[in-house]
């Protein structure tokens, strides 16, 4: 199974890189050829994931290269099996979604090139996952960051889609840098690239060395992931992009980051760390969603808002493996066990509903032609699918319970309050605060998208654009539902999810705990410590949802008589509503603003127009609130200033003599032939 599936994927998505480019000026035919081979290559791989989760043994296969030190090696097991599977169930839904989703772009961008690369960023993003090989692993991290990259700037014309490509091209190189010197830590003590070698080495890392690996695979993949303070490219990136390639970026790629971090940490060092190691990354996790959910309460910007949102989640996910390290460092299997799996249902969770949102994002996008929400409201009536389906994400990444959110998130919670049987204070004390900042985080992102749904699909139109919209095309409707559906079934069906992420959990920590997070036949969740420390059933209040909801309307019509429907205009004091008297984005998240002005810094611009005649009537006011971007004012701009600052000093060297150069070139090989002599 696992060899045809693996067989069918790469088929699919090298057709798709191909294909496209031979059909020149037919986008039409572009279209069809690339997101078609997109889905086959998603298939396949969808049956490599359900394969390689239920193999006994891994599935290991390798072809020799002629360059040294590297190796074509993959190999298939369990963890990689999730990251494909969630890779390609992600990739199918966007691959319908993006056949009507690119037709925007028909005569002004080649959708021979956008299809090419679309799958080549699926198929790198797979290869990442499956590589066995530090030197093939990097090769295929780098394809990946260029296709992305380059799917960013598909709008290059635009100045700001530039500027926002750059950014993130300097930015994943950073993060690459960091990573190639993990794996050359590994390498220096093993005198090869094979992950098979990490894992095994002949002599353990000193400890210098293996804090040093852990530090850089951190920054290296916590920069792809968009931890704090390295998440400035994502509100850049995400943005800028097509819609349909957001939500893979934002869905799909920053996980293989998290992949990155579980390989390093829980399959290469084997499970054994101090437990400082878990701390730092429980607070960066802590870090990352609280500023992450309150600085995408202050975008208005639909996209900019999501890409907040990603921040948040990320650090969602590092609090359950951050407090999996910590309990495997005490020797507490079973709840490091519990905070990874934890972990890694929220990471598919996120990938699920982010990607739906994004699909949302780009139908309102589609529709309107802005994404400003400001100019948005009454879309409901206008678009009642993407309504429906962007309400579906919108209550899964709130975790409203029974969603797919609030299972993973209450399975986070579950492994911080079990603090308690650590040995040490200080960790009993830490991990009920990373519990009380998840919470919060909690409630500003359900107060993030009231404000979302709220001011975008709910009361009139604001704008001209928002009054002639239309429902989108039946395909992004299909790669929306699909997206929906996944949403709901990982909510509702924990006791098939749970088995399959303890596969991948139970070789990394050493024990298997599905058995004792199920209970009640599967249909309810339990922590290791059992039903009597908490216990929660989704499947129960589904089925409680479905029956009270018509039990109640059938129960007002009853008590109420018959039904009878009367239009009458609501009451403004005597004026006439309009949509300039509805409630804007801005005000919704005044409040919070003040809360928070210490972390906000806001800085907020009045001007005011009288008329000739008299000071007391106004003929045009502006208002304008202003975030000061608190990361890139004093990290950032420090950084750059300093770089540009030294690269003025060292001008003088770049002469322009033959001579001068010719000079560095002889004083380079004399310091070469002393140091190797």
């Amino acid at each position: 199974m696992i060899p045809l599936s693996l067989l069918v994927g790469l088929i699919g998505y090298s057709l798709g890189i191909l294909l496209p480019l031979l059909a020149r000026r037919r986008p039409t035919i572009q279209n069809m050829t690339a997101h078609g081979a997109a889905l086959l290559g998603a298939v396949g791989g969808i049956g490599v994931g359900a394969a390689g989760l239920t193999a006994e043994v891994p599935y290991h296969v390798s072809l020799p290269s002629s360059l040294p030190l590297l190796n074509y090696s993959i190999r298939i097991d369990p963890l990689a099996a999730f990251f494909v599977l969630l890779i390609s169930l992600c990739g199918a839904a966007v691959a319908v979604y993006a056949l009507g989703y690119v037709r925007e772009f028909y005569g002004h961008y080649s959708i021979g090139a956008l299809g090419s690369l679309f799958n080549a960023f699926l198929l790198s993003m797979t290869l990442v996952v499956l590589a066995d090989d530090g030197f093939f692993f990097l090769l295929v991290w780098e394809l990946m960051s260029l296709a992305s990259y380059f799917l960013v700037v598909t709008e290059h014309d635009k100045a700001d889609v530039r500027h926002a490509g750059f950014f993130y091209l300097i930015m994943t190189h950073v993060g690459t840098a960091f990573i190639l010197v993990t794996f050359l830590v590994f390498f220096n003590e093993s005198g090869s690239f094979s992950f098979e070698v990490f894992r095994h080495p002949t002599r353990p890392l000193p400890e210098g060395m293996r804090t040093l690996a852990f530090l850089t695979a951190l920054i290296g993949f916590g920069a792809k992931a968009g931890i704090v303070p390295l998440h400035v490219w994502l509100p850049y990136a995400h943005p800028a992009a097509p819609s349909h390639v957001s939500s893979l970026l934002s869905g799909v790629m920053i996980k293989t980051a998290i992949y990155g971090l579980v390989r390093v940490y829980f399959d290469f060092f084997g499970g054994a760390f101090p437990w400082w190691w878990g701390f730092i990354v429980l607070t960066v996790g802590a870090l990352s969603a609280l500023l992450g959910v309150m600085y995408a309460l202050m975008e208005h910007d639909l996209k900019s808002l999501l890409a907040y949102h990603s921040v948040e989640n990320i650090g969602i996910i590092l609090l359950g493996i951050g407090a999996g390290m910590i309990f495997q460092s005490y020797g507490l299997a079973s709840l490091a066990a519990l905070g990874l799996l934890a972990g890694l249902y929220h990471t598919i969770n996120h990938a699920v509903f982010k990607g739906l949102l994004f699909m949302g994002a780009g139908a309102l996008l589609s529709a309107t032609h802005t994404r400003n929400m400001e100019e948005y409201g009454g879309l409901i009536r206008k678009m009642p699918w993407t309504a429906f389906f962007f309400l579906i994400g919108a209550v899964s990444i709130s975790a409203l319970p029974p969603s797919n959110g609030f299972v993973s998130e209450w399975l986070i919670f579950q492994s911080l309050f079990l603090s308690f049987q650590i040995p040490d204070l200080l960790m009993k004390i830490m991990l009920p605060i990373g519990a009380s900042m998840l919470a919060l985080t909690g409630v500003l992102a359900l107060a993030c998208f009231a404000k979302a749904f709220g001011i975008s699909f709910l009361a009139m139109p604001r704008s001209r654009h928002a009054k002639q919209a239309r429902e989108v095309s039946p395909a992004m409707r299909v790669g929306m539902g699909g997206m929906a559906l996944l949403c709901v079934a990982l909510g509702l069906a924990p006791m098939l999810v749970v088995p399959a992420l303890d596969r991948i959990t139970a070789p990394l920590t050493g024990t298997s705990i599905a058995n004792d997070l199920l209970s009640k036949g599967g249909l309810a969740l339990t922590p290791v410590m059992g039903e009597e420390f908490a216990s929660v059933s989704t499947p129960a209040l589904g089925v409680l949802l479905a029956v009270i909801t018509p039990v109640a309307l059938l129960g007002a019509v009853i008590l109420g008589g018959t039904l009878r429907k009367r239009i009458y205009k609501t009451w403004g004091c005597g004026l006439n509503l309009t949509s300039r008297m509805e409630y804007t984005a801005i005000a919704f998240v005044q409040p919070i603003k003040r809360v928070f002005s210490t972390i906000y810094q806001p800085t907020i611009k009045l001007e005011t127009e009288f008329l000739q005649e008299s000071r007391y009537f106004t003929k045009h006011r502006s208002f304008e609130v202003h975030i000061e971007p608190m990361f890139q004012k004093y990290l950032y701009d420090p950084v750059v200033t300093f770089t540009f600052a030294i690269a003025d000093r060292l001008r003088v060297i770049q002469a322009g003599s033959l001579h001068l150069y010719l000079t560095y070139i002889f004083i380079t090989l004399v310091l070469l032939l002393l140091i190797t002599g």
